[in-house]
């Protein structure tokens, strides 16, 4: 077993992708600010060719900026958006979305594995009373892979995207671990995103060897130029971007984005194996949440291994795209060794 820490805390924890570092380093010349250099100028038709539709891409340097940014554009400060009880906009955000919509407020729904289901988003719309006195929905977001590592279907995705356009509602996707969901289902990006329905999507690269870059893609092209007004506007304009699009870029080529992915999704699946009777939740991505009483807790933690208490009960663990070989087999085993059977080589 190796000593010291074993980190299965978050992916945000994990290091820089070589690639990227030598991208930044590549980068390092002198260009035009802002978002005029020549490898911003190129995000366009690099992602456009990814999800095989005419796209703009911006960059943003955090997660929270790309989804505010995103429903920010799709909803006025007077409407609500519809989100899962368990989003990472409702819960770990700050009230971001309230502050860049300048006061939307958040409605939040039930569902299982933190994903919204079209009944249960019915059933709060209608509890809504359609007059002056409610604030009245006007757009929709989903997490994909969510926030306890389940991933929505290209037909489940497409399925709340034709609710939001009968509603007229804006529909965003917040993909800050869109790669893993990509990486478990096998399916095209499209499927998931603009063939759905879905209008914006914040694509999360940090989690998966970014530094600190992330992309916000609209496919409604109309809203690109005014989110590039509010992205400025927000303080989140680099004056030389040309570093987070070096980032994105580097992740793009030859598909690393998703390769990374799928490598942090086999070792989530070599330790659910591990730990099979104890899943809180199915294992869709890179998330694992197990049942640990407080003494195996203990004792993992004891052992050097590094991971979050997620209610009473219930502990996580991320595996990331640089997670070595000997902390998955050491976690594999000590899990193992609670059941009496490792289920891992």
């Amino acid at each position: 077993m190796p000593t010291g820490v074993m980190r299965f805390l978050s992916d945000n924890s994990a290091s820089v992708c070589p690639e990227v570092l030598a991208a930044v380093a590549a980068a390092n010349a002198p260009d035009r600010g802002y978002d005029g250099d020549a490898l911003s100028q190129a995000l366009d038709s690099a992602f456009s060719a990814l999800f095989e539709t005419p796209v703009a891409a911006l960059w943003v340097t955090t997660g929270t900026a790309a989804n505010s940014l995103a429903l920010s554009a799709l909803c006025p400060p007077y409407g609500g958006i519809l989100c899962h009880e368990d989003a990472h906009i409702e819960n770990d955000e700050a009230g971001a979305p309230g502050f860049f919509a300048h006061g939307a407020k958040l409605i939040t729904v039930a569902g299982s594995g933190a994903k919204l289901s079209c009944d249960a988003v019915e059933e709060r719309i209608a509890r809504i009373v359609k007059d002056v006195h409610r604030v009245q929905p006007a757009a929709l977001s989903i997490t994909n892979a969510t926030e306890l590592g389940c991933v929505y279907t290209p037909m489940e995705t497409a399925e709340i995207g034709e609710l939001a356009r009968s509603h007229k509602f804006g529909y965003h996707l917040d993909g800050a671990r869109f790669a893993n969901a990509v990486a478990q289902l096998g399916c095209h990006p499209a499927d998931l995103t603009w063939r759905a329905g879905v209008d914006l999507m914040s694509f999360g690269f940090i989690k998966n060897g970014g530094m600190n870059a992330e992309a916000l893609i609209c496919f409604r092209k109309e809203l690109a130029d005014e989110l590039r007004i509010r992205r400025k506007r927000s303080g989140h304009l680099s004056s030389k971007g040309r570093f987070q699009a070096a980032q994105l870029l580097a992740l793009l080529e030859d598909d690393r984005w998703l390769s990374n992915a799928r490598t942090a999704n086999e070792g989530a699946q070599r330790i659910a194996a591990a730990a099979s009777g104890r899943l809180a939740y199915p294992v869709e991505a890179n998330e694992i949440f197990l049942r640990l009483s407080a003494a195996e807790a203990g004792r993992l933690r004891t052992q050097g291994f590094q991971f979050y208490d997620w209610g009473e009960g219930v502990a996580r663990f991320v595996v990331s795209w640089d997670q070595t070989e000997s902390e998955i087999a050491a976690l594999c085993s000590a899990l193992g060794d609670f059941e009496q059977n490792t289920g891992c080589e």
